[in-house]
């Protein structure tokens, strides 16, 4: 097939995917990949860096869109209230891909190189949310723990959205986090916490 044939990248990543699925990442090669979707190696490296590249290729668009939505959030919003509307804005990219979205899942957890790429590209969403916030006027160390807070409650409710048998949306399963979130800063969650001492007089 010609190197130039539509939509090269997508195929790329799909055939990687399949082939992580089926063999195990650290047993696949490029030229594997490249073959499965019916193109040469140098057309792989003209869209990947590596082949752990292909596993990460919508993170950098994801944090663009979280990242410009805090910063857009009205200025009067709490930096909670500006998180919840990067929430809400990267939700329409995972529209109709929760099944890819499991495979890709079960991937980077089951390697540890997958998984450390994984938490350094959490890591730099963080940093650029704490940044946005700054932007916006918060100060620290408000600003960067508010960040880590919108990243985990990404991070919790992604992993909810993928497990075996959920199927609510996402903006569902992330806005039941973000609540869970909320209610645990407030200690509305004290009544429900396992008591180890004698009841209080």
């Amino acid at each position: 097939m010609g190197r130039w044939q539509p939509n090269a990248r997508g195929r790329l990543a799909e055939a990687a995917l399949a082939l992580y699925s089926e063999r195990g990442y650290e047993q696949t090669t490029v030229a594997e990949i490249a073959g499965r979707a019916g193109l040469t190696e140098r057309t792989f490296f003209r869209h990947y860096a590596d082949k752990r590249e292909v596993l990460f290729d919508g993170s950098g668009a994801l944090q663009e869109l979280f990242v410009d939505a805090v910063a857009g959030a009205p200025r009067s919003a709490a930096p909670i209230d500006a998180l919840a509307a990067g929430l809400a804005a990267i939700c329409p990219m995972f529209a109709d891909r929760r099944e890819h979205a499991r495979r890709r899942q079960a991937v980077v957890m089951a390697n540890p190189e997958l998984l450390e790429r994984e938490l350094i590209k959490l890591a730099s969403l963080s940093a650029a949310l704490a940044d946005a916030l700054r932007r916006r006027g918060v100060v620290e160390p408000a600003a960067s723990l508010t960040a880590e807070a919108g990243v985990a409650v990404f991070k919790v409710g992604f992993e909810r959205w993928t497990a075996a048998g959920e199927e609510r949306e996402l903006s569902q399963v992330l806005q039941e986090s973000l609540t869970a979130f909320r209610a645990v800063t407030a200690g509305g969650l004290a009544d429900s916490a396992p008591r180890t001492g004698p009841a209080a007089p």
